[in-house]
């Protein structure tokens, strides 16, 4: 189903596709917020579809608003980009988080607008403050003190039945507990309590009110009749008027360190007929069309989808390829697109540790892709490594240096063919530890240990030309880490971050509660998560089987959708 263009703009890289203009009288007016600048907002497609999603409903007018850009003066108050509005003149303020590095401002936008910070501090008179988006799917619980509601599962399962309930007429906490008790998904922290151990662990998570005792993960079970394209194009993101169209939601492989792997749970692919069907309307307003997926290449029938547009002026980038599925028809449309640039991620240096997070390529198959990537007239690549991986030895450090080198090495054999010598570039990211993965009960490694491997990994490959490297920084992957597996005491961490003016240094030594305890303490594999209440369909004891399957190093099967009860989200019932 083709999704109609929006033109509610008023940013000046927005661009003209499209007209819908609304006024706010007599509707349910929300602001879509994504806390960040717009460039980043604006190359998310998750917001742009929700902006899409709302604004379809002819009862509702949805505007963006996003974190200003810095300046030295006094930041302006956030206001909507397409009228103009205050956030505090609005019935809903919906944020829309896909990283939880991005929870700092959150709290720095509620102080913009006026806002109260926690919710019980807000009336009746205030709009209410609700997010979704991946990372509140995963743990919603260290920003839950500043929300009144959580809406866990896929935008296009749950809004509507929102929509149905939700009436700014009604007084708050009324509207809370209706939402709560009628709304799959929905989650209103104030209606539930938790109890602690005297060790800091979580002893009990009750409702006190008459709400469910578990929310339920809300998924769309069947992705033929939506479509999930770019709203807007503009040329300042990392798009660049690109028109974005998402192919399929999870992913089959199963890689044990990937949230969106488990989170996003049965992978589904959307039929070629519906995204030919996208690509002719994105091709209406561009010549650019990028796929996204968590593993486009293994949407079934991709290669005669694009090959449906290799006769017209049409450029088609892919958000993700594995390196073991360039076939020879993808690696056509690549040369075709004229893309400079591919992405390899080999996220391991060596096999014995590709089988503890379950990658599944081997290294003959990373070392082909770059041959054949090469070869067919790209000239850069990007590899993708983790550091700090469950298990990882000195020997698995130094297989990053040697693996890097081996593809230089085959990269540079190529190019020299082709008459052209590319670039490399390394991107080396912390591990972190996250929710709903077999991985959730690790310990993050200090951040000490980080540093020294990247310094090893830098040193090695600096004085290779035509090689960068560029690396994550361990001390904001270790706050990553607090966001991702913390509980609600972890709101006073961020509070005091806040009023710190983002000094983390000066607030993990003044703060009471212990930041190690949530980043840096292995859990046992029966302890109770912050995030347990949440029912994402994942069978615990599946979890559980895969973390003792990687510390063993042996992998697992890709998903057999819908054949088995491995995991257990295919015997949910309809």
């Amino acid at each position: 189903m083709a999704s109609r263009p929006l033109n509610s703009t008023k940013h000046p890289h927005d661009a003209e596709i499209g007209a819908i203009h609304k006024s706010w009288d007599g509707r349910v007016r929300f602001a879509l917020v994504y806390p960040n600048r717009y460039h980043v907002g604006m190359s998310n497609l998750g917001f742009q579809s929700v902006y899409r999603l709302l604004n379809d409903y002819e009862h509702v007018v949805c505007e963006r608003a996003f974190l200003p850009e810095p300046s030295r003066k006094q930041p302006p108050i956030i206001k909507t980009l397409e009228s103009g509005k205050r956030l505090l003149d609005t019935d809903v303020i919906a944020f829309s988080l896909s990283f939880e590095n991005d929870y700092p401002h959150i709290l720095s936008i509620l102080d913009n607008i006026g806002l109260p910070l926690r919710a019980d501090q807000r009336g009746d008179r205030h709009p209410l403050l609700i997010a979704g988006g991946v990372a509140s799917i995963l743990n919603p619980e260290p920003i839950a003190a500043f929300f009144d509601c959580f809406l866990i599962g896929e935008a296009e399962a749950i809004l509507p039945r929102f929509l149905d309930v939700f009436d700014p007429a009604n007084k708050r906490r009324a509207m809370l507990k209706k939402i709560a008790g009628e709304v799959p998904g929905a989650y209103v922290p104030a209606f539930y309590g938790v109890d602690y151990q005297r060790d800091g662990t979580i002893a009990a998570f009750n409702p006190l009110e008459a709400v469910p005792t578990s929310v339920n993960r809300v998924y769309l079970k069947d992705l033929a009749d939506t479509a999930s394209c770019s709203a807007i194009l503009t040329p300042d993101t990392a798009f660049d008027r690109t028109h974005l169209i998402e192919v399929a939601r999870g992913c089959p492989h199963g890689c044990r360190f990937c949230a969106a792997g488990f989170v996003y749970r049965p992978p589904r692919f959307r039929p070629i007929s519906a995204l030919a069907e996208n690509i002719d309307q994105g091709i209406s307003q561009s010549n650019r069309i990028g796929l996204v997926g968590a593993a486009v290449s293994d949407l079934p029938g991709l290669a005669d989808l694009c090959g449906q547009y290799l006769d017209k002026d049409i450029r088609i980038s892919f958000s993700s390829l594995r390196a073991d599925g360039l076939s020879p028809e993808l690696l056509s449309i690549l040369k075709h697109s004229n893309v400079k640039t591919a992405t390899i991620a080999p996220d391991a240096g060596s096999e014995r540790m590709r089988k503890v997070i379950n990658k599944g390529i081997t290294e003959d198959a990373i070392l082909a892709a770059a041959d054949a990537l090469v070869a067919n007239g790209i000239p850069n690549l990007k590899l993708y490594f983790m550091i700090g991986l469950p298990t990882e030895t000195t020997a698995d450090v130094e297989a990053i240096i040697r693996l890097s080198k081996q593809i230089k090495h085959r990269f540079l054999k190529a190019s020299r063919s082709q008459k052209r010598i590319g670039e490399i570039t390394i991107s080396l990211n912390c591990f972190v530890p996250k929710p709903v993965t077999p991985f959730q009960w690790v310990a993050m490694a200090e951040t000490g240990a980080l540093k020294r491997k990247i310094k090893k990994i830098k040193t090695e490959l600096k004085k290779i030309p035509n090689l960068r490297v560029h690396s994550d920084i361990p001390r904001w992957a270790y706050i990553q880490a607090l966001f991702s597996r913390g509980d609600r005491k972890v709101a006073e961490i961020l509070s005091l971050a806040h009023t710190y003016k983002g000094n983390w240094a000066r607030t993990l030594k003044a703060v009471s509660v212990n930041p190690d305890f949530y980043v840096l303490r292995e859990r046992d594999l029966n302890e109770r998560l912050p995030w347990d209440f949440i029912d994402q369909g994942i069978k615990k004891s599946y979890l559980q089987q895969e973390f003792l399957r990687a510390i063993s190093a042996r992998p697992s099967p890709a998903c057999r959708v819908e054949t088995c009860n491995i995991c257990g989200i295919c015997n949910q019932e309809s």
